[in-house]
């Protein structure tokens, strides 16, 4: 992600007016990676130091913390709680800040604490400097130093010599940044500068890259960008560029240096198929009509955009990894029997063929005896008499061997029984399993992890682990939305939640469900009064959204009273039955759920 030195600047040059002179109030580490700042004024400073998105904004999501706060999380508001915000700076196109803050220690005297968000990638450091410029604790983002897990009872000690030869970032050593790349930095070049290391370079290699190997705080979008503008295409060589093209090149580098010395930036997100793509701090052409410029209001609401879908990935594969593998082996499991179970089911279908061959035996005991291998007879169940060969035990009697064949054909009808009741079972095992993995995937919230941890247990599919870590304890309340019309909405989080949810409804509300697909109930709160056709389209659409066919168009949504709909005994939880719907086709909307959340 382009989340290069300028945007960096871009962002900070957005944040100084609003956070300088700000009391920090609270310190929260959400996850390994992240901390937040609580500061006056309802201002939610995020840090993320997370090897896939290092970034420093202002937020408006709202995170779960854990139940028992890191050892990092813990020191950093022992020290930063009360500090206000005196400065915040970055060196020039360094992907580095730091958070100058003014403190007062436990004898009231004033002092200095500096925060400093390396935001390098998978070298991404956050790190807590004394008065003095001395590391005081860092909290490492990469994942090549001995991670030991989020929540780890011992804080991160530093980069040590054995890590990193060239730096160390130990408690009480002097902070010393990264290292320059030794290229030179966008903003230092001349036209006459710029022509000598375009008349050096290999003609055979891309402008792009060019620009790439040649200066420092560009990002790879931002190269192809300017090469599209002077050619016409990102991949142009410089061999294929004529005269003209180079002086373009120049130019629209000229104007992207006077950009970044302005501070002239716009937040834009590049949006494809109604999905956050990319973004930047200036309007991107070279995508054509595949990708959309969206023009942001701010950087840290581009930001939030961008990333808010990758950190619910992120989240669930952290920390919904355990219950994704116990749910899909079970799940894998159960496909494997149930597919042995059809199969045994079908074999056993032509069972009438084992009560004819014990009749054609006993009708042939004349002309049989004992040592035969076959039976050479006409079928008199068949109209036209053909012939048949039935095969037989030489070392049985023919009236063992007509028994034999009896009891194959009464045990093949009471195994259709059984298997019937067992593949009833096991497709119903399945659908609840499916159900699970879609809440895994919806799953927002630490408590939706432990809710949906607890219903695996209680389902047979976890253990119980006894005393074990400290969990939340808060109460877990469904989805609300209001409709255009003021009508709420309430969506389960998961199968639990969802039998309450139906269970507690008043009688004359009406239930959503997508048809035949795993989501979530869907209650529309109307309490018997007249709906409009809006409001219901705008409620199939929540109930679509928080289903599987989230991505799919022309969804089908079943809606009735919820006195309709019953739950059968001892089904699972989530399962119900419902009669007299009707349907609604919708595709779900984004955009839509959001504005309905949010009202």
């Amino acid at each position: 992600m382009p989340f290069d030195a300028v945007c960096l600047q871009a962002v900070l040059q957005e944040l100084r007016p609003r956070l300088l002179g700000l009391r920090i109030d609270k310190v929260q580490q959400p996850a390994r990676d992240q901390v937040i700042l609580l500061l006056r004024g309802n201002q939610r400073l995020l840090l993320n130091a997370g090897a896939n998105a290092p970034r420093i904004q202002l937020t408006e999501l709202t995170r779960d913390n854990p139940a028992e706060p890191p050892m990092f999380c813990m020191l950093l508001r022992k020290h930063l709680v009360g500090a206000r915000v005196a400065a915040i700076t970055q060196p020039p196109l360094e992907r580095l800040v730091r958070l100058e803050l003014d403190i007062t220690d436990d004898f009231g005297q004033p002092g200095r604490r500096t925060l400093v968000l390396e935001a390098m990638g998978r070298r991404s450091n956050l790190i807590l400097l004394d008065g003095e410029g001395r590391v005081h604790m860092a909290h490492l983002g990469h994942p090549l130093l001995g991670d030991t897990g989020y929540g780890a009872k011992k804080p991160w000690p530093g980069v040590d010599a054995e890590m990193s030869a060239s730096r160390q970032v130990l408690p009480g050593l002097y902070y010393e940044p990264p290292a320059s790349v030794g290229r030179l930095p966008v903003t230092e070049e001349t036209e006459e500068g710029f022509r000598e290391k375009l008349a050096e370079a290999n003609p055979e290699r891309q402008a792009d890259t060019f620009l790439l190997d040649a200066y420092f705080g560009i990002s790879p979008l931002v190269a192809r960008e300017l090469a599209f503008r002077a050619a016409g295409e990102t991949d142009r060589r410089l061999c294929q560029m004529g005269p003209a093209e180079k002086e373009r090149l120049w130019q629209e580098l000229e104007q992207l240096i006077t950009r970044i010395r302005e501070g002239n930036f716009t937040p834009v997100c590049l949006r494809q198929d109604g999905r956050a793509a990319d973004f930047t701090y200036l309007p991107i052409a070279q995508y054509g009509t595949k990708m959309e410029c969206v023009y942001c209001g701010s950087f840290s609401q581009m930001l939030d955009a961008f990333y808010e879908a990758r950190e619910q990935q992120e989240r669930v594969r952290q920390r919904g990894a355990d219950l994704i593998r116990t749910a899909t082996t079970a799940r894998d499991r159960l496909r494997r029997k149930l597919a042995l179970q059809e199969k045994d089911y079908a074999a056993i279908q032509n069972r009438d063929q084992l009560r004819i061959c014990g009749d054609l035996i006993t009708a042939n005991f004349y002309r049989m005896e004992r040592g035969q291998s076959k039976l050479n007879c006409e079928n008199y169940y068949d109209p036209q008499c053909a012939p048949i060969t039935i095969q037989l035990d030489p070392l049985l009697t023919p009236q063992q061997n007509a028994a034999k064949y009896y009891k194959r054909y009464t045990k093949a009808k009471t195994a259709e029984r059984y298997l019937r009741e067992q593949m009833a079972i096991a497709r119903r095992d399945l659908e609840y399993l499916e159900s699970i993995l879609e809440e895994i995937a919806e799953a927002e919230t630490e408590q939706d992890f432990i809710d949906i941890r607890h219903e695996l247990r209680d389902a047979g599919y976890l253990r119980s682990q006894g005393k074990g870590k400290k969990e939340l304890k808060r109460v877990s309340r469904p989805r609300e939305f209001r409709t255009s019309s003021g009508f709420r909405v309430l969506v389960g989080r998961n199968n639990r939640q969802n039998d309450k949810l139906t269970r507690e409804a008043d009688h004359r509300d009406l239930w959503f469900h997508t048809q035949k697909i795993h989501g979530s109930h869907t209650i529309l709160c109307t309490g018997g009064a007249p709906v409009d056709d809006e409001t219901l389209t705008e409620a199939a659409k929540i109930a679509a959204w928080y289903s599987q066919a989230r991505s799919s168009g022309n969804v089908p949504v079943d809606y009735t009273a919820v006195k309709n709909v019953k739950k059968p005994a001892g089904a699972r939880p989530g399962m119900v039955i419902y009669s007299t719907c009707q349907t609604l086709f919708v595709t779900p909307e984004e955009e839509l759920v959001k504005r309905l959340q949010s009202r």
